[in-house]
């Protein structure tokens, strides 16, 4: 647990920040040899694991974590009427969200199908014309196209209306979802969602699983069904290992909590992802330009957006059609298109970006930013929201207005400790919004114009106590100290050997000084280069993204001139030289005198 006691006395660092120790002084001065152990332990601890369960959680796995299927509600209802569409022959469609965690579900229980010997279909609806999640119109078509049973994947929790006219159509619908529930559930066949507000203690206990490790789960109870019904005595079961690439690469790319079984899930999928067993993944990764295994961050960072790109700006079923194709040419094909598609992408969040900015500091006194533009792209104001919340650290609502329907499409991001999802659940309710749902770090919704600014209002004054509370906890949490000479390749190694790592289980923090800088130089339009030597006579290179015109990255440019500073951040490899060498990827800094 942290301390009350600011490392190094730093209460006030150069980002305005306390320093923190997030489990134990570990201050390793010029070496790391001899306690690989311990190191990975404090870890460990840091991160709330009980001393008692550190093996438990020093190679996490399926075996360990993985629970019952049947802990869950309407699991196992669900599980045998996939299995009956299966052994009747029925027809089965996949209806899934536009995203990356909703291609990943999809494609995951297509696959699934696949390998148990039935073909189904996917749909994937187009952000701009139908919206996100299932529609009545749409459900009652594809039942009218022969589907007796269709499958939503991250989406359906709130789909009231379109859930209920499937049912008078005859259509059988089970929701895989994991977005927050409101009391009253829409009328499915089954709903599995671990954050049904009836959901056990046990189950509850997964509701950071994204979709699609519900949807292995799922698939896990089909298995299991099957297998209980004789299904496997003259056919080989199906490896669910095998797509745990899928929900890798889902479940980091929805920001879902790194922790418990998500954490195996994600350790594990790393595994088959390097194997390169997706045909689709593997194009994936060769559009990414990637020539080593992928990493987590390579999820978050250059495969998710791919997948994300043509539903933001593209064709929404480009994402599901890679991840099941099994022909390298469409899959080469499609990736390469998904890549042109984020460039299309990257230009029109810049235009909404700087668009949305100049609204921000009007709104200085809020807790909780609404910015709204009319034109903007839908396809984009998740990722901008997340940027301007990354830029002044509060929750940040991005809506597109359209004019010509009076609404606006909304996208949130939020900060650790205040609850996004439920606030605009909450503001649904009141009939604020004519539609929205989320989760705790992330919500969508849609608006009328005129009751835009009501709702802006009502959702920061839900929210101020829960941001204020946060905001008042501005601390870098620190894992180890050390000297310049402790920062090596082999001990980015070893606390990589923690991970993997991402929300809810972060990637270690290191500070090492004292130093003095060498060089401090603008790269790029908006980066910070250092070069910073310490007393051992050690030197290393750090780097702080996006930080020039941040009082930290003017302080390192302009002020830091023969002080001596400590600088906090995550040791990585820099592998581009004839040897690996480590560097700091600088996250903050304070003065050491």
């Amino acid at each position: 647990m942290e301390t009350s006691h600011a490392v190094f006395g730093v209460d006030n660092s150069l980002s305005g920040k306390a320093w923190r120790w997030r489990g134990g002084n570990m201050a390793l001065g010029g070496g790391t040899s001899g306690l690989e152990h311990d190191i990975v332990d404090q870890l460990l601890l840091g991160r709330g694991i009980p001393r008692e369960e550190l093996a438990l959680h020093r190679a996490p796995s399926l075996r360990s974590f993985l629970p019952d299927p049947s802990i869950f509600s309407d699991m196992d209802s669900a599980a045998d009427r996939i299995a009956q569409a299966i052994l009747a022959g029925e027809q089965v469609t996949v209806f899934g969200d536009y995203d990356v965690d909703g291609a990943t579900s999809a494609a995951l229980l297509i696959r699934l199908l696949r390998a148990l010997g039935h073909d189904a279909g996917a749909y994937i609806p187009d952000r701009l014309l139908e919206g996100y999640g299932p529609s009545g119109e749409a459900l009652v078509r594809l039942g009218t196209e022969g589907s007796s049973l269709v499958v939503t994947v991250d989406c359906g929790a709130m789909a009231f209306e379109a859930l209920a006219a499937a049912h008078e159509a005859g259509i059988d619908v089970i929701v895989v979802d994991h977005h927050k529930c409101a009391a009253e559930l829409p009328r499915a066949f089954a709903l599995v969602n671990p954050n049904r507000l009836d959901e056990s203690d046990e189950a509850a206990g997964h509701g950071h699983l994204a979709a699609v490790g519900v949807a292995f789960v799922l698939a896990v109870a089909v298995v299991r069904t099957l297998r209980r019904q004789g299904y496997f005595d003259q056919r080989p079961e199906p490896d669910l290992f095998g797509l745990l690439d899928l929900v890798a690469l889902g479940t980091v790319a929805d920001v879902a909590a790194i922790r418990g079984l998500n954490r195996a899930f994600v350790a594990q999928g790393l595994k088959i992802m390097a194997q390169r067993r997706n045909v689709g993944m593997a194009a994936l990764i060769d559009a990414s330009r990637l020539t080593r295994p992928p990493s987590c961050s390579d999820c978050g960072f250059a495969l998710g957006p791919r997948i994300n790109a043509g539903g933001r700006v593209g064709e929404a079923s480009l994402g599901v059609r890679l991840l099941t194709t099994d022909d390298p040419d469409e899959a080469r094909a499609i990736a390469e298109q998904l890549s042109t598609l984020n460039d299309e992408r990257r230009a029109i969040e810049a235009a909404v970006q700087q668009a949305a900015e100049e609204q921000v500091d009007a709104q200085h006194n809020r807790a909780v930013l609404t910015i709204a533009g009319h034109g903007w792209h839908p396809g984009v104001i998740g990722i901008v929201a997340g940027r301007l919340k990354e830029k002044t650290g509060k929750p940040a609502v991005v809506i597109a207005l359209d004019r010509e329907s009076g609404q606006g499409k909304g996208s949130g991001r939020s900060i650790s400790g205040v609850d996004l999802g439920a606030a605009i659940i909450g503001a649904k309710d009141k009939g604020l919004l004519v539609a929205g749902g989320g989760h705790a770090m992330a919500a969508g919704l849609t608006v009328d114009e005129a009751k835009l600014d009501e709702f802006a209002s009502w959702l920061d004054a839900q929210l101020a106590p829960a941001v204020a509370r946060a905001s008042a906890e501005r601390v870098v949490s620190l894992d180890l100290s050390l000297a310049p000479g402790g920062l090596t390749p082999g001990l980015v190694e070893l606390l990589d050997s923690a991970g993997p790592f991402g929300v809810g289980w972060p990637a270690p923090r290191v500070a090492v000084g004292p130093v003095r800088l060498v060089r401090a130089e603008l790269v790029g339009s908006d980066h910070v280069r250092l070069i910073a030597s310490g007393q051992d006579g050690a030197s290393f290179k750090a780097i702080a993204f996006r930080a020039a015109e941040t009082p930290m990255g003017q302080a390192l440019l302009h002020g830091a001139s023969g002080r001596r500073l400590w600088l906090a951040g995550r040791a990585k490899i820099d592998d581009w030289g004839s040897r690996p060498q480590a560097e700091l990827h600088l996250e903050d800094a304070a003065w050491a005198d």
